[in-house]
Parts: structure tokens; sequence; C-alpha cells
């Protein structure tokens, strides 16, 4: 039998857990693939009573596992303590409202035994979103595709089979402003895509706002490539050169002219043009100086609270 680690992370989501667990257990062959599951839930820093919900069900079921982090730090370091964890054949990290559907976990599965290392789901529908947020999302993945080296696969997101040695390759990337959608291309190995409609959240609202999503893109531009600091570069000299040659034009012209009185306007925009420029320049090295800052304090990424897991079981053995 084949060991695989379902991880589910979850923040306030009492109202999926049970109907998640059940359709894992209804819509993935697990006795005709081969595979013998350990179905582990993060929970995120709920306020609900997910913990609760949780809890329960790993007492009424042996396939169930779950870590409690010590507060919410968000999904991105939640999977991290998923990988952490880890020590099966291979992980599924799914959300845990059923916008990922279960069944999609059996082609995922067939694929990465027929070879492939990361298979990912990538959305062709979106539902529930608005065509604001369809159309933001879109030109993210272009820019980020335009400014970075190794271009994140727009539509995929974390609903995705990883075989061990991507799971090790990504434990070993401890950076504490992460954007793990842009990690899995950094590591690279063979990759296959399955197609699939999101489907609407089963219970409660999402909980990504329009802040925390602006956050998530900063996160991903500034976490995963060093191109905004040459474009700043780029503009400084573009600046510069711009001036020197407005410097020639109106030394020439006072040379055959004279001194001209009418440039108060001219002064102001220009002043007005190069201080904008300096402070965008600035804000862009803020960016990444407090992105190093964060880095150098070299703190762990999670506490765990309490855990029950399969590991922890044998351990006792």
């Amino acid at each position: 039998m084949t060991d695989i680690l379902l991880a589910i992370p979850c923040f306030n989501e009492e109202a999926n857990v049970e109907s998640v667990y059940a359709r894992i257990k209804a819509d993935i062959d697990f006795a005709g693939l081969g595979i013998d599951p350990e179905i582990l839930f993060i929970d995120d820093g709920s306020k609900d009573q997910t913990v609760q919900v949780v809890k329960q069900l790993a007492a009424a079921h042996a396939d169930v596992s779950y870590i409690c982090l010590s507060r919410n730090y968000g999904k991105e370091t939640a999977m991290v303590a998923a990988f952490d964890y880890f020590h099966h054949d291979a992980m599924i990290m799914m959300d845990g409202d059923l916008q990922h559907p279960p069944v999609l976990v059996n082609d995922m599965v067939k694929l990465w035994q027929a070879g492939f290392e990361d298979v990912y789901a990538k959305r062709n529908q979106r539902a529930e979103e608005s065509w604001f947020k369809i159309k933001t999302s879109k030109w993210f993945y272009e820019l980020l595709g335009v400014l970075s080296r190794t271009p994140v696969t727009p539509d995929a997101g974390d609903f995705r089979l990883l075989d061990r040695k991507v799971v090790l390759a990504l434990r070993q990337l401890r950076e504490t402003q992460r954007y793990t959608k842009g990690l899995y291309n950094v590591v690279g190995f063979k990759k296959a895509a399955i197609d699939f409609d999101a489907a609407p959240r089963l219970h409660g609202k999402t909980k990504w706002s329009f802040r925390s999503l602006i956050n998530l893109a900063m996160e991903g531009i500034t976490s995963y490539t060093t191109t905004p600091l040459r474009l700043s570069t780029f503009l400084g000299f573009l600046v510069s050169g711009f001036a020197f040659v407005y410097m020639v034009y109106v030394l020439i012209k006072t040379m055959i002219i004279g001194p001209d009185q009418s440039g108060f306007p001219t002064i102001v925009v220009l002043i007005l043009f190069l201080g904008g420029c300096i402070l965008i320049s600035n804000g862009i090295l803020g960016e990444y100086l407090a992105r190093v800052f964060m880095e150098v304090k070299n703190r762990p990424l999670y506490f765990v609270e309490e855990k029950k897991t399969h590991e922890a079981d044998q351990q006792k053995k």
C-alpha cells in the first residue's frame, strides 16, 4: 500500500470539516488505487468550533489526524506545517471548503503513478468570483510572468499532488515571506495539469478579503522576483537622462535667445515628478528591506499548540 497524506489547512471551517471528510471517503477510490491515506487537518488558529469538530472526527476515525497552530499564521504557513510533518510517499494539498473536488484525486494519483511528480489542478471557471477579481488575478499572473524568470502557472493553486521528493525540496525553503505558488516552479520536477471547474463554497464566506489578496500579490512579486528593484534603477537613469537633455536644451536656448523668466510652472512640475520617482523607488526598496529584516530574525515559522498524528501515535508505541 502507498502512504499518501491529504493535508487540509482550515480557518473557521466548522461547518465544512465533516462534509469534506465524507466527500473524501466517498469520492476517492483508496482501495482501488492501493492507497493508505492519512487525512491531516491543519487548524490555523480558528476562532469557531473547527478544532472541536476535527477532534471528534479524529476520535471516531483512525485515518484522521490534526495539528493545531498556536494562532492564525495564514494559509502559506499552515502548508509549511504540513510539509514539516510529512513522512509519506506523496502529499495531496486541498482546501477545506470543497471548492477543490476530491474526485479529482483519483486522476491525480494515476498521473503520479505514471511518473509525474507535481500534478496540479488548473481552474477553468471560478464560481462565486466577481469579474473584477477574475480580471485582476489574470493581470497579476501576466505581470508576474513578465517580471520573473520562472513564471507562475496561471489558475493553478494549491490543489495538487506532490511526490515525496517535491515535498522534501519545498521543506528546505524556509523563508518567512512565502508565496508557495511560485515555489512550486522554483523547485521544478515533472509536472502535469488537470483542468477543473471550481465549485462554490459549501458553507461560509471566503477568508480572502481584497486587502489580503493585495498583500498576497505583494508577497508574490517581492518574494519571487527582484525585477522591481531593477526597474527603479532604470527609472533613475531615464529621469537623469531626461534631466540632462533638458539642461542642455535650456543652456543652448539661454545662449541664443537669452534668459527666460517664465519657468515657474516647469520647475514645479519637474520637482513633483522627480519627488514622485524618488518616493516610488524608496517604497520599492523599503518593501525588500522590510522582508530582509523579517528574514534575518530567523524566527520559527509557526508554533504548534497541540496535535494528534499517526507519527505521534507510532512514537508512543
